[in-house]
């Protein structure tokens, strides 16, 4: 039996989400707030309501906001004709919750290394939005940049997800003295920087 077309309007912390699907296929996630781009509902989709039968992806949009679940159980069929942008969302999509990457390591990992102004293209382009996990790519040195939900609600996300404060490592890059990272706010050695460098205190 094939699933019909559904779409549901899943509330959460940081706004309403429509989440257009069929089945466990997933098509669209929409945020549902004035000034940000949406891309509308399909013909004969069908409105489902809470409560949501388990399994479902606007249930575990529900699991994942309520800390339950950190991996979405569903296939995602974005609307697009660019093959980059299907390469550069499935490489995104093995990139676990609590860690980073940057832009030009994505690029390098999906295959187009030096393209990373076109990955920010990508992420831009996204029409799954958390599920294809474009938060979890931030800039080189663990900048946040770049988020077309707003850069507060990226910030959340990463720290909903246990990677915010940016681990200093977890971006696979550099980081610009005095970044403020996980790693150096539970070292109990570390006082405080000075002239962009940890001061720390010998614990004898």
């Amino acid at each position: 039996m094939v699933s019909s077309l559904e779409y549901s309007d899943v509330s959460t912390p940081i706004g309403i989400f429509r989440m257009v699907y069929q089945g466990t296929n997933l098509r669209v996630v929409d945020l549902l707030e004035n000034g940000v781009p949406q891309s509308g509902l399909p013909e004969g989709a069908k409105r489902r309501k809470p409560p949501y039968p388990d399994g479902s992806p606007p249930k575990q949009l529900q699991e994942y906001f309520h800390r339950r679940r950190t991996e979405f159980e569903v296939s995602v069929d974005p609307d697009t004709t660019s093959e980059f942008d299907r390469v550069v969302w499935k490489t995104l999509l093995t990139v676990p919750a609590g860690r980073t990457v940057t832009y030009g390591e994505l690029a390098r990992r999906a295959g187009f290394p030096g393209a990373a102004r076109a990955v920010g293209g990508a992420m831009a382009r996204n029409p799954i939005p958390i599920v294809i996990p474009c938060h979890r790519v931030i800039g080189q040195g663990g900048s946040i940049t770049g988020y077309g939900m707003g850069l507060w609600r990226k910030r959340w996300l990463l720290d909903l997800e246990g990677a915010w404060p940016i681990r200093s490592r977890s971006a696979e890059g550099p980081r610009p003295h005095g970044q403020r990272t996980l790693d150096m706010m539970l070292d109990p050695r570390i006082v405080h920087i000075r002239h962009g460098q940890p001061t720390t205190v010998d614990s004898k």
